[in-house]
């Protein structure tokens, strides 16, 4: 199995540092988020990875060769003509990861202790081309569940605003994880070309496909805002 890792984004919450750095390089307790998560990552057993670069992508590279990249065989998915977001990202990584089999996705700036284990045993169980790790967690967006974890719609806290495949039957709203397992078969279901969220895809598809989610309570921090580094330090030595 290999893994994609997001770390293309330009990290706009984090400036000043992403005014000079890739938020994949911002660190937590002395070490890089991106080591973290290929570290992290590797407990699991799996060692082949894909990374997206963009914004400061060089230094991303450099970093991944002074460190001979962690041992790990990584390849390099370089959008340097243009940020194509987790869609975009992930149908430009197509050529490093269509090969019929399974693949993680994880967002370079999560911190997490999920076990990976489980959440790949429940997609290949289901036999989904996507599952979503979520959590019962604080976010201003919420992915909404019917009671047998298919996606059935989407909801912006703040606003009220939903998009629904079916009326709102008391659905479970639950956080994204920004965690993904993905069967290649994914990418001859997505329509979308160029710039895109790859959420707008899961809820175009949760009409006709089941997309399930994988709830957890492991911890988790989405190191976005320089206070949730302090957050995150507390909990990831």
């Amino acid at each position: 199995m290999k893994a994609l890792i997001f770390a293309a984004g330009k990290g706009t919450r984090l400036k000043p540092f992403t005014d000079h750095h890739p938020k994949a390089l911002a660190v937590v307790n002395e070490v890089p988020l991106l080591e973290r998560n290929i570290k992290y990552i590797q407990s699991f057993g799996i060692n082949e990875f894909v990374i997206n670069v963009y914004h400061f992508g060089e230094q991303i590279t450099d970093f991944l060769k002074k460190n001979d990249n962690f041992g790990a065989k990584i390849e390099i998915s370089d959008e340097k003509e243009e940020l194509l977001e987790t869609g975009g990202g992930l149908v430009f990584a197509r050529k490093f990861l269509d090969f019929k089999e399974d693949f993680l996705i994880m967002n370079a700036d999560i911190l997490t202790d999920l076990d990976l284990n489980g959440f790949v045993k429940f997609h290949q169980e289901k036999k989904d081309f996507a599952t979503l790790a979520v959590s019962d967690r604080v976010s201003s967006r919420k992915l909404l569940f019917n009671e047998n974890m298919i996606l059935r719609g989407w909801l912006n806290v703040q606003t009220g605003e939903q998009r629904l495949a079916e009326f709102n039957k008391g659905f479970k709203p639950l956080a994204f994880s920004g965690i993904h397992c993905i069967n290649p078969r994914i990418f001859n279901k997505i329509k979308r070309k160029g710039k895109f969220s790859i959420m707008e895809e899961y809820l175009d598809l949760m009409h006709t496909e089941e997309i399930h989610g994988y709830e957890h309570q492991a911890h988790l921090i989405d190191v976005g805002r320089p206070e949730s580094i302090l957050a995150a330090e507390k909990i990831f030595k």
